[in-house]
């Protein structure tokens, strides 16, 4: 999510008050006659709701990005983050949360520690601290370290200040010799010449070194200029939205597939492929554009083989409506590419065929692969939009086969709701609400049930492994 601060079905069902009403599925865009009421919940016929574990009253700002270890799953949130066990997906339930503010908290979990990505300017590195502006010398922001071996007490270890913050974080795990670390690569973007730490051009990612068995040891070990040329300059102010494309004055979100030696990076006004054989070094090795539809690349995902890549687009910066007939079906949508003598090569567009109310947040969004061998299937949130299931093994053209959503969200201010992520993870898809908390929904489907054979012992959505590995970082 953008931080404003600085920077063909058979059938669907409607779940009103408990009851489930079949309805049938229109072959157009929906029209707003059938836009759910608020609280009530539309899906197709091979998707089950399991289970809603609502959000721990004690972190009171939004549900974020989710990380998964053996049977838990850890959400990320404004305020800090919580640790659900999923021993029994059905039977989902808390087992801690931890109080330690700084937006947007995108985590990853690599054995006993968890990290958590900080991206707002805060007066101390501490989770007693308050944000202040990023122009004040003293401020911090960056990456923190936690100790979760005691999964009722998590433990503070450390943090580790870097540029701009750190908006996401991609884990890279160290090889051969190097295996006892991991390297987390800090996205962030939008500087200003007004803030000491985060001064124009910022053309560059951080890269942390974490000793795993010494943690409190982590340091930026290198800071790689990616774009020398000044990459995107994007659209002046006077084109106006949905219109504007952004500059690139920084990376969104890497995705790493370190079996492969490559990544993925959505760098708000292009997309890379980068060679990440030296991970201390990464190199970027083909970038693309798409100045007429997408205005801010956001994130980025590999299909199996990695010979694809989507990409999204946060048009709105996850804050306004643009899923509707006035916006269209190419803007905020996902863009597919297939990786052709190492150039990206673009085959088509997808965005979920539902129009949604004018006061829902609605847009591409994070989401992970279903691991169906032969096939390239992608579970992903879109905010109020819900989340959507879509076949792209055909990149040029996806299509959609399983979906969920609920109605408008009362809940909370207009345009501020909604799935952040969608992951599928040993049989279950998991969805962090902004609002309402955690979801458990059930896939069943011929297409996708192959998928329950292959278990994971964690899933770092950020870091891809191939299928039937065991692990999902290749560590």
């Amino acid at each position: 999510m953008f931080t404003p601060l600085r920077k063909g079905l058979t059938g669907r069902f409607l779940v009103a008050s408990g009851v489930i009403v079949a309805m049938a599925l229109s072959t157009g865009p929906a029209q707003a006659a059938d836009i759910p009421a608020p609280g009530q919940i539309v899906m197709s016929s091979n998707i089950q709701h399991v289970l809603n574990v609502p959000k721990p009253a004690e972190l009171t700002n939004i549900h974020t990005d989710m990380a998964f270890q053996g049977n838990y799953a850890f959400v990320g949130n404004y305020n800090g983050f919580s640790i659900y066990d999923i021993k029994k997906p059905e039977k989902t339930s808390l087992v801690s949360s931890v109080i330690c503010p700084g937006s947007q908290m995108d985590m990853i979990v690599a054995g006993n520690l968890l990290f958590g990505a900080v991206d707002s300017s805060r007066n101390d590195d501490s989770c007693n601290s308050v944000g202040q502006t990023a122009s004040v010398k003293e401020s911090w922001e960056g990456v923190r370290i936690f100790d979760i071996s005691d999964k009722k007490n998590p433990k503070y270890v450390k943090s580790v200040e870097t540029n701009c913050g750190a908006h996401t974080i991609t884990m890279v795990p160290g090889k051969g010799r190097d295996r006892r670390n991991v390297y987390l690569y800090a996205s962030s973007y939008s500087p200003s010449a007004s803030f000491p730490d985060c001064q124009p051009p910022h053309d560059k990612i951080s890269v942390i070194k974490v000793p795993l068995q010494n943690p409190a040891e982590a340091a930026v070990v290198n800071t790689p200029v990616l774009f020398p040329d000044g990459g995107n300059p994007g659209d002046p102010s006077t084109v106006v939205y949905p219109f504007r494309t952004s500059a690139t004055t920084g990376c969104h979100d890497i995705t790493a597939y370190p079996e492969k030696n490559i990544a993925a990076g959505a760098c708000m006004g292009e997309g890379v492929l980068f060679d990440i054989s030296d991970p201390v070094n990464p190199k970027v090795t083909a970038t693309v554009r798409d100045d007429e539809n997408f205005a801010f690349w956001h994130s980025a995902t590999f299909n199996n083989e990695g010979t694809k890549v989507i990409f999204t687009d946060e048009l709105g910066g996850g804050g306004a409506a643009t899923c509707n007939e006035a916006i269209g079906p190419n803007r905020g949508a996902n863009g597919y590419y297939d990786i052709k003598r190492g150039q990206l090569s673009f085959k088509g567009y997808f965005k979920i065929p539902r129009h949604q109310a004018d006061t829902e947040n609605c847009v591409a969004h994070n989401g992970s692969l279903i691991p169906v061998k032969g096939k390239d299937i992608m579970v992903q949130a879109w905010y109020q939009g819900g989340l959507s299931v879509v076949d792209f093994t055909d990149s040029s053209k996806a299509k959609e086969i399983a979906f969920f959503e609920r109605g408008p969200d009362s809940t909370a201010s207009p345009l501020s709701g909604g799935f952040w992520s969608a992951y599928y993870y040993n049989g279950y898809i998991y969805a962090s609400d902004f609002n309402l908390g955690l979801d458990v929904i059930k896939i069943n489907d011929p297409r996708t049930n192959q998928a329950k054979s292959v278990k994971l012992d964690h899933l770092n959505t950020q870091t891809q492994g191939s299928y039937g590995h065991g692990s999902n970082d290749g560590s």
